[in-house]
C-alpha cells in the first residue's frame, strides 16, 4: 500500500471510529438501566436511588429500575456491578462503605478502585449520634460516662458489618475507650427499628432518618459527626463534645463497572449533574435532610481513594476484621 493511500486509509478509519463513538454516546440509553442499591429498602440510600430513577426516566425516556441487593455491607450489590457488562446499563449507588470494606474484609470479591469507575458524587451528609430516650443521657459526655459505668451492657446498631455507621461507632469506642456491643442489621431501616424498639440503645445514622423520630420524641440526637455544626440541626459536634478530631460523614456516589466507555461515563455524569440541579429532585432530598452535590467523575474517584486510605487506619485501630 502506497504511503499516501495508507495515510488516507488511517484517517478514514479514525474518522469512522470517532463517528461511531459519537453516535453511541448520543444514542445512550436505548434500553432500561438497572440501578443496584446494595442496601435494604427504608434507609437514606432508598431516598436517593428511587428519586434518581424517576428523574432518569423523566430526562431520558428510558426506565431506571432500582434493584435492592443487600448484604455484606454493600459488597453483594457492588460485586454484582463490578462483574456486570461495562456498557452503562448496570449502575451502582454506593455509600462510604465502599471505601471501608477493602480493609475490613479478608476476602473481598472485587477491588472497588480497580473494578468500578465513578460517575459522580451524589450527596454528602454527616452521621449523627442518637440514643434511646430510655437511656439517661443527654450529651456525648453523659453517654461516655454511662458506658464506662456499665461496660458491655449497652448495644449499638448498624446497617451491617463494615457499614459507615458501624465504623463510626468503632471509632467512637476507640476514642472514648468504652465497651459497647455491636448488633449488625441488614440496613439502616432495620437498625433504626431496633433503636426505636429498644433492642439497641445507641446508633449512628444520617440526620435524614433520625430527625423526624427525634422530633416525635422516639429517640434523642446528641451530636453530629462532621467537622462543623450542621445548618438546621441544633446539635454540637462529637469533636467539640469531648472527642477532638472525631469525624464521620456519609457520601453516596454513582458508579459503573470499570472499562465502561469514557463517552458513556461523560454522558452519565452530565445527566446526573442535571438531575442533581433539578428543583424537584433537590426538594425531595432536602425534605429528607439530604443535600445534592454533584461534580466530576474524577472528584468522586479521588474521594474514594482518599477515604480508602483514611478508613484503613480506623479499621486497623479498631481491630475489626471480617472473614
Amino acid at each position: 500500500m502506497k504511503a499516501n493511500t495508507k495515510r488516507q486509509f488511517l484517517i478514514t478509519a479514525a474518522a469512522l471510529m470517532a463517528l461511531s463513538q459519537g453516535a453511541y454516546s448520543q444514542e445512550y440509553p436505548t434500553k432500561p438501566v438497572r440501578l443496584i442499591d446494595p442496601y435494604a429498602p427504608g434507609g437514606s440510600t432508598s431516598v436517593v436511588s428511587q428519586s434518581l430513577s424517576k428523574k432518569f426516566q423523566e430526562f431520558t425516556g428510558q426506565p431506571m429500575v432500582v434493584d435492592h441487593k443487600a448484604g455484606a455491607a454493600s459488597n453483594i450489590g457492588a460485586d454484582l456491578v463490578a462483574k456486570a457488562p461495562a456498557d452503562g446499563y448496570t449502575l451502582l449507588v454506593a455509600a462510604s462503605s465502599l471505601a471501608i470494606n477493602p480493609s475490613l474484609y479478608k476476602n473481598m470479591p472485587f477491588d472497588p478502585l480497580k473494578d468500578l469507575t465513578a460517575i459522580s458524587i451524589l450527596i454528602r451528609t454527616p452521621n449523627v449520634l442518637a440514643v434511646s430516650p430510655a437511656l439517661p443521657v443527654k450529651s456525648v459526655a453523659e453517654l461516655i460516662a454511662h458506658a464506662k459505668a456499665n461496660p458491655g451492657k449497652l448495644n449499638y446498631g448498624s446497617s451491617g458489618n463494615g457499614a459507615t455507621n458501624h465504623m463510626a461507632m468503632e471509632l467512637f469506642k476507640s476514642m472514648a475507650k468504652v465497651d459497647i456491643q455491636h448488633v449488625p442489621y441488614k440496613g439502616g431501616g432495620e437498625a433504626m427499628a431496633a433503636l426505636l424498639g429498644g433492642q439497641v440503645q445507641v446508633l449512628f445514622n444520617p440526620a435524614s432518618t433520625l430527625a423526624p423520630q427525634d422530633k416525635a420524641g422516639r429517640l434523642r440526637m446528641l451530636a453530629v459527626g462532621s467537622n462543623g455544626r450542621v445548618k438546621g440541626l441544633n446539635l454540637p459536634t462529637v469533636s467539640e463534645s469531648g472527642l477532638p478530631g472525631f469525624q464521620s460523614e456519609v457520601w453516596f456516589g454513582l458508579f459503573a463497572p470499570a472499562r465502561t466507555p469514557a463517552q458513556t461515563i461523560s454522558k452519565l455524569n452530565s445527566l446526573t449533574n442535571r438531575i442533581l440541579k433539578d428543583p424537584g429532585f433537590a426538594r425531595i432530598l432536602n425534605d429528607a435532610g439530604l443535600e445534592p452535590l454533584g461534580g466530576t467523575a474524577e472528584e468522586m474517584n479521588r474521594l474514594l481513594q482518599t477515604d480508602t486510605i483514611r478508613w484503613a487506619e480506623v479499621v486497623k485501630t479498631s481491630g475489626v476484621k471480617i472473614d
